[in-house]
């Protein structure tokens, strides 16, 4: 076992009291301690935590300044044997007569460093510069503390152990035009630390939230933010709610309470192996890496005291972190590509969804002058949402719906459910319809090939879906239109499709929406889209209807041809599918994200496999992605030769299977 590239981090803040280091150092011990129990490995407390961010003018008084330093060393050495848990303490210290608002690294009875506050609000309700100076000496990189040599300035905590590189930064630096974090992350860090005394006006929270998710983001970091909670500061002129975040490259992790009077924690697994790939894949990240001067930034080992500042001369080398599925601190989405349809957010996004389809295709009707297309309607899920795509370009381009020629072509597997939801979708939505039957044509072409239609293998299969492709593009032609293509990207991604079939069309609008996230578009229109009832449930019916090709023989009445049967289930190939390609995540890490994501749901060894099948006919089809038409990119994934992943046709798979040695 092993730590699969996750870090375990911890956010806090706590009920203090304002001029106390005495009480605050024994909450600060309380929190090391449940931090501990926890295998925390990163513990970030709020800024000048030890002493109250509103002391005001007792931070000038000596008595204050020196509790502060007798604490913080009380601190230090109670830290001593506590694994490998590095903590982030906000404390006021005096370097050389200059008066810094601080963060103290502190693991294993040492000092690790000490960061400065580089920006100092002197506006509106904050006084800071009349207390505290901003760090501005890049040449003063190490200080005596303790009468210990400690690293001081832009710093970077690096474990190799671990594979994280912390920056830290204070409160107001995140809000300068160009935050230390900035410099930090293309210096090397990949988790920035916020220790934050933020106060609370109406609106504020939600900004500062957008301004962490937009730099965790912008920065391809982990942001670890926290903030003094109401209890441990003044309220005389000003509350402060205790506001605490964890990001992750612009996805919320984690978040404390605001307004408690209780001391709280919030404990999350943060991935550095993805931000890693991410700034791999990423090229602009790279090139700003120029806009930063390394050598104004110290990078500190956090896995062993090389340097002599320990206060008891003890070292503690640093224990790999072991995960075990059970274990692990933070939500893995068993379906990452569906959003929550009954939630305003979720609506929204399947809104944009339809919106992108629909105006790509509008688009290239308008570019061609085209004010008709043929679509093959199967009453199955791709052909629904394709059909309503076409449905919503014409209406954005004013175009009679009768142009959308709807054709049904009833095969040797056509059941009468999904035969007689075509009729009942193209009527509803008043769109041409034709139904061309296509038994007799592949009966003369088994003939004509001399192919036994007795033999239900891959060419009795495949004619049937090319014959229909063969009919979808003479109409288009006989009428003046385009194909729009149905088929979706987990087809293609798995080559679920037949070459120069149904894998072929003038414009696929579905080629960037994954399976799973087809039966949710439809269910939200069906529901959301201001739909008669008669179009609503043949909807719904559609969504209940097995997946199937339906080419093989069938009475009509019940459908003998599953797909997931044949290929696994969708809603693991698409899970596959997002951390593959996406996050470029390896075997065994993606066996691992599954057994948490999917909980009991399916054996270790039913994942190995279909996994292992997911990769083979990931890398054994590529040649038919490397000849798909164009179609718009919907999510973040596309797999067209044209976007997000290029690809050899005849590169092996092998590399990329989960086996025994892993």
């Amino acid at each position: 076992m092993e730590n699969y590239g996750f870090v375990r981090t911890a956010i806090a803040n706590f009920d203090g009291k304002i001029g106390d280091p005495a009480s605050n150092a024994k909450k600060i011990k309380e929190l090391i301690d449940q931090a501990e129990r926890q295998n925390v490995k990163i513990l970030v407390l709020p800024e000048l935590c030890l002493t109250s961010y509103t002391c005001k003018d007792l931070f000038v008084t000596s008595n204050l300044m020196e509790k502060a330093l007798r604490y913080l060393k009380e601190i230090v050495v109670y830290t001593l044997k506590k694994s490998s848990l590095l903590v982030l303490v906000g404390a006021p210290l005096q370097i050389n007569d200059v008066k810094y608002n601080c963060a103290v690294a502190i693991k294993n009875g040492l000092i690790l460093g000490v960061v400065p506050k580089r920006y100092i609000p002197n506006y509106n309700e904050y006084e800071e510069r009349r207390f505290f100076s901003p760090y501005v000496d890049f040449n003063c990189k190490e200080i005596n503390l303790f009468g210990k040599k400690v690293p001081f300035g832009n710093l970077i905590f690096s474990s190799s152990c671990l594979g994280y590189r912390l920056g830290v930064e204070i409160c107001e630096d995140l809000w300068a035009p160009i935050s230390p974090s900035s410099e930090l992350t293309l210096a090397g860090a990949n988790i920035i630390a916020n220790l934050s005394a933020s106060n609370e006006v109406v609106g504020k929270d939600d900004f500062r939230r957008d301004l962490i998710k937009i730099q965790s983001a912008k920065t391809v970091s982990a942001y670890l933010y926290t903030s003094a909670s109401a209890t441990a500061e003044s309220t005389a002129d000003l509350v402060f709610g205790g506001s605490g975040y964890v990001y992750e490259n612009g996805k919320a992790l984690a978040s404390l309470e605001r307004f408690q009077f209780k001391d709280q924690m919030a404990v999350v697994d943060v991935d550095v192996d993805y931000l890693t790939n991410e700034r791999d894949r990423l090229k602009t990240f790279a090139d700003s890496k120029s806009l930063i001067n390394s050598s104004d930034f110290t990078v500190v080992n956090v896995d062993s005291a090389i340097y002599p500042n320990s206060l008891l001369n003890y070292v503690v080398d640093d224990a790999q972190c072991i995960y075990t599925p059970s274990d692990l601190r933070r939500y893995i989405n068993p379906h990452p590509f569906i959003p929550n349809i009954m939630d305003k957010a979720g609506g929204k996004v399947c809104k944009e969804i339809l919106k992108i389809q629909s105006i790509g295709l509008a688009k290239r009707l308008s570019h061609i002058g085209c004010k008709k297309v043929t679509i093959g309607v199967s009453g199955g899920l791709d052909s629904t949402l394709a059909l309503l795509v076409c449905y919503e370009a014409f209406k954005m381009l004013v175009l009679d719906t009768k142009g959308i020629l709807g054709i049904t072509m009833p095969g040797f597997g056509t059941t009468d459910r999904t035969y007689n939801n075509s009729l009942k979708l193209c009527e509803q939505l008043g769109t041409t319809l034709e139904v061309i039957p296509i038994k007799d044509v592949c009966l003369q072409h088994f003939k004509d090939i001399k192919h036994d239609p007795a033999v239900h293998d891959v060419t009795y299969e495949n004619v049937q879906a090319r014959e229909r492709t063969n009919i979808l593009m003479n109409l288009a032609n006989k009428k003046g239109g385009i194909l729009v293509g149905t088929g979706d990207l987990s087809e293609s991604i798995l080559g679920w499709c037949t070459f120069n079939g149904d894998h072929m069309s003038m414009y696929n609008v579905n080629c960037s929406i994954p399976k799973t996230l087809v039966k949710y578009l439809i269910e939200w229109y069906a529901r959301f889209g201001g739909t008669q009832k008669e179009l609503q449930e043949v909807l719904l019916d559609i969504i209940d209807t097995p997946i199937s090709p339906e080419l093989l023989p069938t009475d009509g009445k019940k459908i003998v041809q599953k797909t997931e049967s044949a290929v696994g289930p969708y809603e693991l190939n698409d899970f596959f599918t997002y951390y593959f390609i996406r996050n470029r995540v390896e075997p065994k890490k993606m066996i691992f994200l599954a057994q948490v994501a999917f909980k009991n749901k399916y054996l270790k060894a039913e994942l190995i496999n279909h996994y292992n099948n997911f990769a083979k006919r990931f890398f054994n089809n590529q040649f038919k992605r490397d000849t798909v038409p164009n179609g718009p990119k919907v999510g973040s994934i596309s797999v067209s030769p044209r976007g997000d992943w290029r690809m050899p046709s005849d590169a092996g798979y092998s590399c990329w299977l989960y086996t025994d040695e892993d």
